[in-house]
This record gives structure tokens, sequence and C-alpha cells, in this order.
């Protein structure tokens, strides 16, 4: 279902989470290419027109994925992104997460606030009951997100993605409905 305006769908004390728009893409576009630095070898958001029309239609389109931009409440612009992907039903009820901050937002605390307000939305308005999140070892940022957020280290998945032309290990790490209310 296409998102015509951006809507806060939840807010925090510095930031706000809202879908993806595909007006969007001028500003994430050129947020990626100032973040090359601190995205490499982790991640690989899109840093063009075409590659970002491509990226947020599918996000917006497919119900097996829901992004969410972490937005500076501010005037700050966006400050990064949160993606549910892999979103499975019935018994299951889970999706697996991915995100990447933009440098000019990194080490603020500012997706740690998105990615709180991401878990309550997933765990309430979408239903969910479990979240996972995959990364690799080495990239000591991304554990300390999920730590921070709650999650627990569930094990260890030697090749387990493919990513920058070879399949790298990870770390997998999960937080429940009832781990998030009862922590």
């Amino acid at each position: 279902m296409p998102h015509t305006a951006p809507q806060h769908l939840a807010e925090g004390p510095r930031v706000a989470i809202r879908h993806f728009t595909l007006a969007d893409g001028p500003e994430f576009t050129a947020r990626s290419r100032e973040s090359k630095d601190l995205h490499r070898p982790w991640l690989f958001p899109p840093d063009t027109d075409e590659g970002y029309a491509g990226y947020a239609r599918r996000l917006i389109e497919d119900p097996t994925k829901a992004g969410f931009l972490v937005c500076e409440k501010d005037g700050g612009g966006i400050a990064g992104f949160i993606n549910i992907n892999n979103i499975v039903r019935g018994g299951f009820q889970c999706g697996a997460l991915g995100y990447g901050a933009f440098a000019h937002a990194a080490g603020r605390g500012l997706m740690r606030e998105g990615l709180d307000l991401v878990v309550a939305h997933a765990f309430g308005p979408l239903g969910l009951h479990r979240l996972e999140i995959n990364a690799q070892p080495e990239n000591a940022a991304s554990l300390a997100l999920a730590r921070g957020a709650g999650f627990r280290l569930e094990g260890f998945s030697p090749d387990m993605i493919y990513i920058d032309g070879a399949w790298r290990d990870h770390e997998r790490w999960a937080l429940t409905a009832e781990m998030r209310n009862t922590g």
C-alpha cells in the first residue's frame, strides 16, 4: 500500500519513525553517499535515484517487509533506517531487522531511540511476536545496538549471508514480545 505523505507512526523525545516514500529518494541517497565510510563493509544502502526507487518500492509494496525511516524531530532530517524483512505470519509472527545510521547521526543515540519505537510498533500494531537481528561479529556498533535494545544472543551462524562478494558469519540476536514486556 503506497504511502503518499510522510506521517509519523511513533515519536520519542528526539526522533520519530515513519514509512519510506518515493519522495525521500534525494535525501536518502545523499545521506547514503555521505555515509559510505561508515557503512562499509557492513551494508550497502542505495545511493542512486534508480536504486532507491526499487528499494523503496519493495519496502512499500511487499507485505513481507516493513521499512521505517528514523527522522530527527528538530528538523535534522533522516538519521537512519530500520527495516523488518522476511516477515512470517501464521504460527511464527516474526521478522528480521536490518538497520543503518547515517554518518551525521551516528553515535548520538538516535538509532537506539528509533529502534525502541520500531520494536514497539512491531509488537503492537504489526502484531509480531519475535524480532531477530543478524549481525557480523566484527560490527561492534550493530551488536551494541542489539544488546542495548534488550535483544539476547541466541547463536552463531557461519557463512550465513552473502555480503560484498563473500559469505559472512553472523551472530543471531532475538527479542520476543514477552521479553520486552518483562524487561
